[in-house]
């Protein structure tokens, strides 16, 4: 089994995102991941969902979607195809005396105090799911007192990947 992201585009209406995760119930296709908004286009919305499975399967799940009511388009976002990233809310213990060694850790990941308590602190990441992962571990010993994440969302990159060299010439 291995990790896959699904980028869907579907009509913003009643009833598509209930029919799209009945289909992964009656599959018995567990949904690790699931975030959802609008695009550019009016009525349009794009549902990301992260799900592990075979290769075979996530071609079936692909196939089966395409068949929905509402559903427009559907795109297996492949890491050297896409950007992905994610957004997490994260409150930590810290006594004032620890504050500042917290802060600077933040700042390592771009990490922004979104909340200041007595006794906590709330951040606000947004980043690869591996670097909110990365962040997490290191506040843990400082005790997570809640965290909530968005799951991922993703875009598929546009057209040949250039450097920054490259596309600063152009």
């Amino acid at each position: 089994m291995s990790h896959h992201t699904v980028s869907v585009e579907l009509e913003n209406k009643p009833g598509a995102l209930v029919r799209i995760s009945q289909l992964f119930a009656r599959r018995g296709y567990n949904i690790q991941s699931l975030a959802v908004g609008p695009t550019e286009r009016p009525g349009i919305s794009r549902l990301t969902l992260r799900v592990d499975c075979s290769e075979h399967t996530i071609e079936q799940i692909e196939k089966q979607m395409h068949k929905l009511v509402n559903v427009l388009r559907v795109v297996e976002l492949l890491p050297d195809e896409s950007v992905e990233r994610e957004l997490a809310l994260i409150t930590v213990g810290a006594p004032p005396d620890r504050r500042a060694e917290l802060i600077a850790l933040g700042d390592v990941f771009g990490a922004r105090v979104a909340d200041i308590g007595r006794e906590a602190l709330t951040f606000e990441i947004v980043g690869r799911p591996e670097e909110l992962d990365a962040f997490e571990e290191l506040v843990r010993p400082h005790g997570v007192r809640e965290l909530a994440r968005t799951g991922r969302i993703g875009l598929r990159r546009p057209g040949p990947r250039q450097s920054r060299a490259q596309a600063a010439l152009t």
